[in-house]
């Protein structure tokens, strides 16, 4: 089966998208010893998905994205609260987004953007321990039902096409 295979003629009648790289979310599987996203920084460019490195934070591509080029901004020192952050951090933080912002409009030309962080696990925070900021791309009829009934998110890239998209693009901007 590939990475990804729709299975049709079905004897209840329903087609089924087959998305089997997703059980190692659910499972936990592939969850590295330790911060990953003090781990990320340290790993071969293909194997962190790390976009782009700055001084003191550094963009990479999340994993489990919402959308391709769904990029989070984090800072290389382990600090968990927005408020913890060094002016230097803040300053840093901010213009990482502006500029994966940037990059990723020249390479694929989104409607609109999200951008936030989530604050402690009840806030929705996958790694609480480590923060980071979501940068999401978004284009009209991207939040189809396929979320909502099929309970599946249909990306139609690779990540590490994106990445090398993103990473390419990003010098120049």
């Amino acid at each position: 089966m590939t990475e990804q295979q729709v299975e049709t003629g079905d004897p209840d009648g329903l087609e089924r998208l087959w998305t089997p790289h997703r059980m190692t979310y659910i499972t936990g599987e592939d969850r590295p010893d330790g911060c990953a996203f003090c781990l990320a920084p340290g790993l071969a460019e293909a194997e962190s998905l790390v976009v782009a490195r700055g001084e003191l934070v550094y963009a990479v591509l999340n994993l489990y994205p919402y959308n391709p080029g769904h990029v989070l901004i984090c800072p290389y020192r382990h600090v968990a609260d927005y408020t913890e952050l060094t002016e230097d951090e803040t300053v840093e933080v901010a213009a990482f987004t502006r500029r994966a912002m940037r990059v990723i409009r020249s390479v694929s030309s989104p409607h609109g953007f999200n951008l936030g962080m989530n604050q402690g696990s009840v806030a929705g925070a996958g790694i609480a321990a480590h923060l980071h900021q979501h940068v999401v791309p978004r284009w009209g009829g991207d939040g189809n039902f396929m979320p909502v009934i099929g309970r599946t998110k249909v990306l139609p890239q690779l990540l590490t096409d994106t990445r090398v998209m993103l990473a390419k693009a990003w010098p120049a901007l």
